[in-house]
């Protein structure tokens, strides 16, 4: 009987594996405490396998399909790896210009052949000539993944990591407005399939809306379908913002409903409508809108922003009666900004006197130059400056701090 690909990888005289299945997360709450856990940056990403032999690559999903002619120039940077054989586990992101991943890019570039924003960022090693190394510690697999990839295609990114101080560091990534954190246990092999050895946690965004409208139910619900929501800009204009439409019980809608019948408005009360390329902005989809005046304000979790400036997984959390909807004031999320936001490649000390790799670094938003070919470069990484207060806080007692960048 032929043997499974997880036992070929106990096995260490096997050869380089065909596919491996990857190893799985458990959402859970809260971040896991103590020193036995390592903490990587959760990406809005595509999973993706690499496997090199002998220059030849292939990048395969997390079903294992190969999909290395949607990413040739992905392909072309793993073949930079120097290696005669291995096989890597990361994730594929798009990277827009303020540093943060999104999964739309991905999509994009595949659509449009332009890999210009596309990164590979590598979190495990498996298999390296010869030598099967997912039975290693997570710890030590990781560490001669740094050491492998320190001379490669800069399109190839080590995802470095934070021992300990999980709670921490997950306060800090969602402070910075990404996606969570993944956090394993730094001295457990690879488990292929697994899910309980990596634990993953998303960031929750809690945040006051004005409701600007409501749509019909569909189905069974009763009352109303969602809410549509806005906020002011600091120039006092109302801004869509999407819907919400989950976490609203039975009680609740009925509540709602009645409150927004007297509000009633034959005006969309937004200072701009949706643009038409927005999935909300088509006329079809606005004449199905019951506008109100702008006189509610409720409170919602979301886990982020897309990149058209709409909420993404909304959750109803109640409505603000304590709120003025004038108060409700924010800046648009995605137009691009001075502040240096996170993430990518470089080994500088970063919010809260973490030295993970000493890694967390940020990309420049603008500045962008030609690259030689005449296409524009990759934004440059530039150190994320800690407060005084910040960097006098005590550095961990562990032994990766010398290298790059952080998942």
């Amino acid at each position: 009987m032929p043997k499974s690909i997880t036992s070929r990888l106990r096995d260490h005289s096997t050869g380089l594996p065909n596919w491996v299945k990857p190893q799985l997360c458990k959402l859970v709450d809260t971040p896991p405490r103590g020193p036995e856990w390592l903490h990587e940056i959760k990406y809005d990403d595509y999973r993706m396998h690499a496997r090199l032999d002998h220059g030849g690559v292939q990048l395969l999903t997390r079903t294992g399909l190969d999909w290395t002619h949607k990413y040739p120039s992905i392909a072309r940077a793993v073949s930079t790896v120097p290696a005669k054989q291995a096989y890597l586990d990361g994730e594929l992101c798009g990277v827009r210009p303020d540093g943060k991943t999104s999964f739309s890019l991905i999509q994009t570039a595949s659509d449009a052949g332009n890999a210009d924003a596309l990164v590979f960022f590598l979190f495990d090693l498996l298999y390296l000539d010869g030598e099967v190394i997912s039975t290693a510690p997570a710890r030590e697999r990781k560490e001669r993944l740094r050491d492998l990839l320190s001379r490669t295609d800069p399109s190839l990114q080590y995802s470095d990591h934070q021992i300990g101080r999980g709670p921490e560091f997950y306060a800090r990534v969602c402070e910075l407005s990404l996606e969570g954190i993944i956090s394993k246990l730094a001295d457990a092999p690879y488990s292929p399939g697994d899910r309980g050895l990596w634990v993953k946690v998303k960031c929750e965004n809690r945040e006051e809306f004005v409701v600007i409208g409501w749509t019909d139910p569909e189905g069974t619900r009763p009352w109303l379908g969602a809410l549509k929501l806005a906020y002011y800009d600091r120039k006092g204009r109302l801004v869509h913002a999407g819907r919400a439409g989950a976490g609203i019980d039975h009680g609740e809608l009925g509540r709602l409903w009645r409150r927004l019948q007297p509000l009633a408005t034959s005006e969309m009360p937004l200072d701009q409508a949706p643009p038409r390329s927005n999935r909300f902005g088509s006329l079809l989809v606005l004449s199905r809108v019951h506008w109100v005046r702008s006189e509610l304000v409720v409170e919602v979790k979301y886990l982020t922003w897309t990149d058209d400036n709409l909420l993404r997984q909304v959750v109803y959390q109640g409505l603000r009666e304590d709120k003025d909807p004038r108060e409700v004031i924010r800046p648009v999320p995605n137009r691009l900004s001075r502040w240096l936001q996170c993430s990518l490649t470089s080994s500088e000390q970063w919010g809260l006197g973490f030295h993970m790799g000493d890694a967390f670094t940020a990309w420049r938003p603008v500045r962008r130059t030609p690259s030689p070919s005449g296409r524009a470069a990759r934004p440059s990484p530039v150190r994320f400056q800690a407060s005084p207060a910040i960097r006098q806080s005590p550095r961990p007692p562990h032994r990766d701090t010398a290298s790059n960048r952080q998942s």
